[in-house]
């Protein structure tokens, strides 16, 4: 059994004195090593393209901060594609390159020729997929997925087996087709959520009979259509996963995946993990590719929207002055961010007083109460929260009638 809590100094460890997981949980055994698919699936969300130059400066920056693999894209495609992945895979990173391919064997090879040192293989296991979209069988799914490890394997590359749509096929069917895999050298079975429509316990479930009956190592893939692809992921992991496929900024088809940013900070400040991401350049990254895909990168949106660390109501913004371990898990900094303390209709007297004290002017509590009334009232009539200027004007403007009286 694990339990976390979180320390004063922000950092999650391991204790008796919170309630425990109901589950036996595999996390900690191994390092969770994130796979970033921001170049593959995140551009796979409709409607958005990166430039060639943009995906080569977004490896670059995942690289730097220290992901373990950059799946870079569909080499198939051809053109710019190729020589981008190209351009990738020879820029001489930490990170692992991977390239996406169907279980295709010309396909694969394209991949290799573009110098990548892993291959993900990507075929449906779904009985819908199978009979609906392939319009073929289990039988020949089996013995496609054989070949194409096969081919993989002869070249020398690492080789991660996608099954598409695993939430929606038969466990045991599951387990045969990883079998079939893994006795071709397949390096990890990716369990696709392709759809989304899992739950954490089901995913737990799911994850761990793949991980005692295969032995093979599991990538978790999975879709927020109904927001719980983080939730999902973690499961995974509890079960005994050791990868997770992450995109910046949770892009992706339809809803998108689990986001790399709030995958990382999950495990480290939830999970108390070691993750080797350096999670100050989170923000930085996120704000680069959310304007490369021409998103927005909204203020509510977890850990990185800068909502996270902006605090209005007068409870919160106490505390906060007080302790900010009070409404946050961890500082702004740790995430590139930083701390605001917002003057509006919500505000509380200590706000006034603090926010006056950060320009050296003293205020009474008698006086900030004054003050924040005229604060409430501008606010609601503005419909928006008040600068930092206004607020010191405000002040003078209250100040001057209470001299004058």
């Amino acid at each position: 059994m694990t339990a976390i809590r979180i320390t004063d100094d922000f950092t999650a460890e391991t204790t008796t004195h919170t309630c425990e997981l109901p589950i036996d949980s595999l996390m900690g055994k191994e390092r969770v090593k994130l796979d970033d698919t921001t170049l593959r699936d995140g551009e796979q969300t409709a409607g958005i393209v990166f430039s060639d130059e943009e995906k080569f400066n977004i490896a670059l920056m995942l690289d730097e901060i220290g992901i373990d693999q950059i799946e870079a894209g569909i080499p198939e495609m051809g053109g710019s594609e190729i020589e981008t992945i190209t351009r990738i895979a020879s820029a001489g990173l930490n990170a692992s390159v991977l390239g996406w391919n169907r279980a295709n064997v010309k396909a694969i090879k394209t991949s290799i020729d573009c110098g990548v040192d892993a291959v993900a293989i990507s075929l449906a296991t779904s009985d819908i997929h199978i009979q609906t979209k392939l319009f073929k069988d289990r039988a020949w799914v089996l013995d496609t997925i054989r070949k194409s490890v096969a081919f993989a394997k002869e070249n020398g590359v690492y080789v991660s087996v996608n099954a598409e749509d695993a939430s929606r096929t038969g466990i045991d069917f599951l387990v045969e087709f990883a079998k079939a895999a893994a006795a071709e050298g397949a390096d990890r079975l990716r369990f696709c959520d392709t759809i989304g429509l899992m739950e954490p316990f089901r995913m737990y479930s799911a994850v761990k009979t793949l991980r005692e009956e295969t032995g093979l190592e599991i990538e978790m893939h999975t879709h927020n259509d109904f927001g719980l692809a983080t939730a999902n992921a973690i499961a995974g992991i509890h079960a005994g996963a050791t990868w997770v496929n992450v995109t910046v900024g949770g892009l992706g088809e339809r809803a998108g995946n689990a986001s790399l940013e709030q995958t990382a900070t999950a495990l480290k400040y939830l999970e108390g993990q070691e993750v080797r991401i350096d999670t100050t350049k989170l923000f930085e990254l996120t704000d680069y590719v959310m304007r490369a895909a021409g998103r927005e990168l909204y203020p509510s949106m977890p850990v990185v929207g800068k909502s996270m660390f902006s605090h209005e109501s007068g409870i919160h913004a106490d505390g906060v002055i007080k302790n900010p371990k009070t409404y946050e898990v961890f500082p702004p900094e740790e995430v590139g961010l930083e701390r605001h303390i917002v003057v509006g209709k919500h505000s509380g007297g200590a706000t006034i007083v603090s926010k006056m004290a950060e320009r050296g002017v003293e205020v009474t509590r008698e006086d900030a109460v004054a003050i924040l009334a005229l604060v409430r009232a501008k606010s609601s009539r503005l419909k928006r929260a008040l600068t930092d200027l206004e607020l010191c004007k405000m002040h003078d403007d209250y100040m001057s009638k209470k001299e004058g009286n």
